[in-house]
């Protein structure tokens, strides 16, 4: 059931993607202030119950709504459940149109179209990038965007799912992704103020969350691609700082393309300076910010800078990175349809 439920799901957010501004997220975000008014006391359990309300209570809410489908109305209602669950967390094509706008402008030659279009998804100044810039920017954020909202939230959904947790995975992940955003990218809006403790802790719970998908999707891109060279790089980045997930995809990618990666825009601040930083400043500045929390999170840059092998980003290297990308999203779908395959028969 697996399988058919995320074979369902990859369908259907293809036909009818959900946008960014769609009214569930808007609710979210609404509730994770309301988690954060009423829970956040600046105390380490109040973090933890501040955390465990907003990402665990919608999977364990799941698993009920899950197992009850299952043994009042048979499979296929509970099949239909994590169809609609999986459509709401996973997120495809809510980048790719950014990624395919940019490139298309690359290959006419129209740079200036292009930096518009990167700042606009990505809110950075592109003004002063070159055209290899630009197109590593592309890559790089790209690569993480599908780990984020594909691969990260399938591998989550898929484990969960084989110990009976129905679509439980993919909430978690998605959640916990969500509560980064929420109470750790908008930490200094003075309108909005969120204690160190609850930043800390879900940036702590996020890497946790994160730290298996992260490393199963370095590990499929590895697969796909130049294997040898993905895994020096995942060894490479792991070195370096081996709680950094987003490192470790990049690293992997870099090498599976053989491609340089490492833009100025995604150099890493230490975590505990950027949150006192954003912290004070937000005290200072005493004024609503409105951008939204994708917007907050690419001005928070997470990764430090990759080992300088592999080609010069080219244009070239776009479609190669959509060849991977749909690579590996084929060998997730062929290794759950043997694993469901597998339990059929036995």
């Amino acid at each position: 059931m697996t399988f058919f439920s995320l074979l369902l799901a990859f369908l259907l957010e293809q036909a009818r993607p959900l946008g960014q501004r769609h009214p569930l997220n808007n609710s979210l975000k609404r509730w994770a202030r309301w988690v954060s008014d009423h829970f956040d006391a600046d105390k380490p359990r109040s973090s933890w119950m501040a955390w465990s309300l907003l990402v665990l209570g919608p999977a364990l809410l799941s698993v009920v709504i899950h197992w009850t489908l299952w043994l009042t109305l048979g499979w296929p209602s509970a099949m239909l459940f994590q169809v609609a669950v999986l459509y709401l967390t996973l997120g495809f094509r809510q980048f790719s149109h950014h990624f395919t706008a940019i490139r298309d402008a690359l290959a006419e030659g129209d740079e200036a179209l292009a930096r518009g279009l990167l700042s606009e998804w990505k809110h950075v100044d592109a003004s002063d990038l070159s055209r290899t810039e630009i197109v590593r920017h592309v890559i790089e954020y790209s690569i993480l965007a599908a780990h984020r909202h594909v691969f990260g939230v399938l591998s989550s959904y898929a484990i969960l799912a084989a110990l009976g947790g129905g679509p439980a995975g993919a909430l978690i992940y998605r959640m916990a992704q969500f509560a980064k955003q929420a109470w750790c990218q908008r930490a200094h809006n003075a309108m909005y103020p969120i204690s160190l403790a609850l930043q800390e802790r879900t940036l702590r719970l996020w890497l946790l969350v994160d730290w298996l998908p992260a490393r199963l999707t370095a590990l499929v891109f590895a697969v796909v691609g130049n294997f040898e060279e993905a895994i020096e790089g995942w060894r490479t980045q792991a070195r370096r700082d081996p709680e950094d997930g987003n490192g470790i995809v990049l690293a992997a990618a870099a090498g599976a393309l053989n491609v340089r990666l490492g833009g100025e825009a995604l150099r890493r601040k230490p975590r505990t300076n950027w949150l006192a930083q954003n912290t004070t400043s937000a005290k200072a500045a005493g004024a609503e910010n409105d951008l939204g929390l994708e917007n907050l999170e690419d001005q928070a840059p997470e990764l430090g800078p990759l080992d300088p092998t592999g080609q010069t980003p080219e244009v070239g290297h776009l479609v190669q990175v959509v060849g991977l990308v749909w690579r590996s999203v084929v060998v997730w779908l062929v290794l759950l349809a043997l694993l469901t395959l597998a339990r059929l028969v036995g």
